[in-house]
């Protein structure tokens, strides 16, 4: 048995897709709940940034040697995933200032589900798709003239999280592990400080603060985002594009409770079509993959 890291390869590399979506969105999720009850007294950019260097630093200090062997095409399309993911990050959380994380979470899908749409290969997937994005609108069914700032902040952070699959899945395949998601990520640091860095000054000033604004990034960044890399490697970008289908889910749940935002009738309809969705999806995958293993 591999020791110390090799273990926690081993393990991602060998749990079920599935499981392993649902530890990352708790643990994204669990991330969003701290920086909402951090709002009050940080502004949420400062957070977002904070979130990406809390992230950044805590991935770099278990990656020892992270500035070797880079080429520069790889260099580049990691600086620009890390752009992309903490732009993300910022729109997002300017989105959910405003609007319950759960219907955010939805709203922002809108993005997963045209990368999943662009690659959709044979009914069965456009059928998951379909019931996923269904799923997902009702989830996400906020009237646009409550928050239009919100929503539009939201819309762009969705934007970006479809270049954040596309570009991801590319990181992810240069096989540079968590170095290069970390390597990004203060790229991305660096690049949001000017919209970050200004309104920080309440957590420089106390410790508490400081504690939680890089917990969010340990927990939605690090520990997120690198099971997702870890992923990105296993799987298509059509089927791990479907599966985020679960994110808006455990966003519903996680803010229903850690912050009360209890969901409603529609809520769990929607919960039900996404599951649906997501369920044959899987289906598919399972007997392709037994085609395949079957003798010629």
């Amino acid at each position: 048995m591999p020791a110390g890291g090799g273990r926690v390869d081993h393990a991602l590399s060998s749990a079920p897709p599935e499981g392993l979506f649902l530890l990352s969105a708790i643990s994204q999720y669990i991330g969003a709940a701290i920086a909402v009850n951090v709002f009050d007294d940080v502004a949420p950019q400062s957070v977002a940034w904070l979130r990406v260097v809390g992230a950044a630093l805590a991935l770099l200090v278990v990656s020892p040697g992270f500035h070797r062997g880079w080429t520069r095409r790889q260099l580049a399309g990691t600086a620009v995933f890390g752009i992309a993911t903490a732009l993300m990050n910022l729109c997002f959380y300017l989105a959910i200032e405003r609007i319950d994380l759960g219907k955010s979470v939805a709203i922002e899908f809108i993005g997963p589900i045209a990368v999943a749409a662009a690659t959709t290969r044979n009914v069965r997937n456009g059928l998951a798709l379909l019931l996923a994005g269904v799923g997902v609108v009702t989830l996400g069914g906020v009237e646009l003239g409550d928050e239009p700032l919100g929503v539009l902040f939201i819309l762009l952070a969705s934007a970006l999280w479809a270049a954040y699959i596309v570009v991801g899945a590319r990181v992810a395949q240069a096989n540079r592990g968590v170095a290069g998601l970390g390597v990004g990520l203060a790229i991305g640091a660096v690049a949001i400080a000017p919209i970050g860095a200004p309104w920080s000054g309440p957590v420089w000033v106390s410790p508490t603060l400081l504690v939680l604004c890089c917990a969010t990034g340990v927990f939605s960044n690090a520990i997120g985002y690198g099971i997702d890399q870890h992923v990105l490697r296993r799987i298509p970008i059509r089927r791990f594009s479907v599966l985020l289908a679960l994110l808006p889910v455990t966003a519903l749940a996680v803010g229903w409770i850690a912050l009360d935002q209890q969901p409603g009738a529609l809520d769990l309809a929607g919960m039900a079509l996404v599951l649906a969705g997501v369920a044959i999806q899987e289906r598919d995958e399972v007997a392709a993959a037994e085609l395949e293993l079957e003798p010629s």
